[in-house]
């Protein structure tokens, strides 16, 4: 069964609810992010889809969590600061997160299903909506795997 986002709520950076489905018409990248992770250097990666792939119709949706070994331990306007600073990201940071909430309640239902292993797990979701794939977090945001599903879900 595929699942759909489009009705999931989140709350954005400033507290508000927002539904994935504001989103329609785009591919979305949809990433659980942490400042003080091995991973971290992937938002510079994960900026750079942001920049070559934006003016076609994408948008990466950064969702900071401290579920993984307590590596975003700062608050919101910490973390945007960081990630502007330091990686120059400029995609759409939102509220922070647990894994037991939205959107990962319901992205963890998608083949394959199962719970969120680490920071920076991907999940790339079409125009209307449909989860299309994920992503662990050791694919990087640059690697001809993922850029090509992007490109694919673009096209399509």
């Amino acid at each position: 069964m595929a699942i759909n986002v489009s009705d999931v709520a989140v709350r954005d950076a400033e507290g508000g609810q927002r539904k994935l489905g504001d989103w329609n018409g785009q591919v979305l990248l949809i990433v659980n992010v942490a400042s003080r992770c091995g991973f971290t250097r992937q938002y510079t990666g994960l900026q750079s889809l942001q920049e070559t792939y934006g003016p076609q119709g994408f948008t990466v949706l950064g969702f900071p969590c401290n579920d993984f070994g307590a590596q975003e331990p700062g608050t919101l306007p910490e973390i945007q600061q960081f990630c502007s600073t330091s990686f120059g990201a400029n995609f759409p940071l939102f509220d922070k997160v647990t894994m037991a909430e939205q959107p990962y309640t319901t992205l963890t239902q998608a083949e394959p299903a199962g719970a969120v292993a680490w920071n920076f797990e991907k999940f790339l979701i079409g125009k209307d909506g449909a989860v299309l794939g994920r992503y662990k977090s050791a694919v990087e945001p640059d690697s001809a795997e993922l850029k090509g599903a992007i490109e694919a879900a673009l096209a399509g």
